[in-house]
């Protein structure tokens, strides 16, 4: 096995073409294990692109509401061992206190955002209805087709591998501006968020754009830090659509070429 970098590993592969095998590479997706430790508590196992780890796990910390704002934590470092790699946060005391009484066991969220949650009460969390459900800047359709005609180009781990999601942050008028892969879906809007923390972007200023189904879980994140719209390439559940109606996120799915589909609050995408 040949490291091709921090994020993708060749592997040897043999091909079945035209009723002959041949031998040939493939360039894969890494994917590892990565444990999230709070004040030197583990809280959350997730598989992982290794990649971009400080911003997932502010990311996660914002978006699972686990910290109020990125001033509650002080620090973030990493370490490796065999097994995988611990991303260490120090947290404030009083989101520490909250943390040990909500703790509940998230393990392998690459798949299905909710894995391991202890009750039905943690499905659907408590979230806050968008202060402004309207963006300051309206969005536009023909600013949604500018971000997904340009995502691709900014997906370079994905045209290698053809592994990983992507989550990125548009401005109203489709420029993007922050663009994150990962093998999981809710990692790469998680490393998103991270890194919108720690720029000091606003929220609330643009849309996100994913490369997967619009899941309650993806929905929810996006409530919680305030993004007042989501648009996403695939589908939406039909959950997902209830909350954004309810909490006043925009929602859009089926976000292909030209065309898409306004399953929440379609009066926030302006006529042209």
């Amino acid at each position: 096995m040949e490291t091709i970098d921090c994020r993708a590993d060749r592997h040897a592969v043999t091909r079945l073409r035209d009723g002959t095998w041949m031998d040939a590479h493939d360039d894969l997706a890494e994917e590892v294990p990565v444990a999230l430790e709070y004040n030197g508590i583990s809280h959350a196992v997730m598989l992982a692109t290794p990649a971009d780890l400080e911003e997932f796990a502010l990311g996660f910390s914002l978006s699972e509401g686990l910290i109020a704002s990125p001033q509650e934590c002080h620090d973030i470092t990493t370490s490796r061992s065999s097994a995988g790699i611990t991303v260490h946060l120090a947290i404030g005391n009083a989101a520490f206190a909250q943390l040990k009484e909500r703790r509940r066991n998230l393990a392998g969220r690459t798949g299905c955002g909710l894995c391991g949650t202890e009750s039905l009460e943690h499905v659907l969390r408590s979230l806050p209805r968008l202060s402004r459900p309207a963006p300051p800047r309206p969005l536009s359709p023909s600013g949604i087709r500018r971000a997904l005609a340009g995502l691709d180009a900014l997906q370079p781990l994905n045209r290698m591998t053809g592994g990983t999601h992507a989550a990125a942050w548009c401005a109203p008028d489709g420029e993007l501006r922050f663009v994150f892969e990962d093998v999981g879906r809710h990692n790469a809007l998680d490393k998103l968020i991270g890194a919108m923390a720690r720029s000091r972007a606003d929220f609330a200023d643009g849309f996100a754009l994913i490369t997967s189904r619009a899941s309650v879980e993806m929905v929810q994140k996006a409530i919680t830090v305030g993004m007042p719209a989501l648009v996403a390439i695939s589908a939406p559940t039909s959950l997902a659509v209830r909350v954004a109606r309810e909490h006043g996120m925009t929602l859009v799915a089926f976000a292909r070429g030209d065309d898409f589909a306004a399953y929440a609050h379609r009066a926030n995408i302006r006529a042209e």
